[in-house]
């Protein structure tokens, strides 16, 4: 990787990282708290939420038929999602004590926070509740898979992807010379 491009991709993750502090600042007029992974709101603010809730009557009403018709197809979904969930905890625990590499945390993926807001109602929360899990689990699988890629096959891809994982900017050149030599100096260097 030349040089200029490892200037360019500095460039991208402080800018990432300004990105994120823009963010924050827009978001500091919500008020709450986090301890010992517990958020609570100020009482007026839970108050003030809970006035914005929907009934469940008015949500059910409100949510078309075939929402409802296709959601067991939607929760079902749960299953695979355990069983790779699973499976990720066996891969983490084998890979790790054989290949000598560390893995990112579960629990920075798989976050359950959502069910503090007052302004959902028990169907908005489990449905959140699921789409966090879900969702987690597939960014955790990705994780995975991705530092796992870097350690067999880091070699980029010659077509254009629609995704880049964390590391896809360390790997190898499609049709680098001296490949063997240059993934026995990456796996040295990671």
């Amino acid at each position: 990787m030349s040089d200029d491009i490892r200037t360019i991709i500095a460039d991208i993750e402080a800018m990432k990282v300004k990105l994120g502090e823009e963010i924050a600042k827009q978001e500091e007029h919500v008020s709450y708290e986090i301890k010992n992974g517990y958020i609570s709101f100020e009482k007026e603010v839970l108050e003030k939420q809970k006035g914005n809730m929907k009934s469940l009557w008015r949500w059910f009403a409100e949510t078309p038929f075939l929402h409802l018709l296709s959601s067991p197809i939607v929760y079902m979904m749960i299953f695979p999602a355990i069983l790779l969930d699973i499976m990720l905890f066996i891969y983490t625990i084998v890979v790790s004590k054989v290949f000598k590499f560390d893995f990112h945390s579960r629990s920075n993926y798989v976050v359950f926070d959502r069910q503090y807001l007052g302004y959902l109602n028990i169907m908005e929360k489990i449905n959140c509740m699921y789409c966090s899990y879900f969702n987690g689990v597939m960014a955790y699988a990705s994780s995975i898979a991705s530092r796992t890629e870097l350690y067999f096959c880091p070699i980029k891809h010659a077509k254009k992807v629609a995704y880049k994982h964390e590391f896809y900017d360390m790997f190898l050149s499609y049709g680098e010379d001296k490949y063997q030599e240059k993934l026995k100096k990456l796996r040295e260097k990671i």
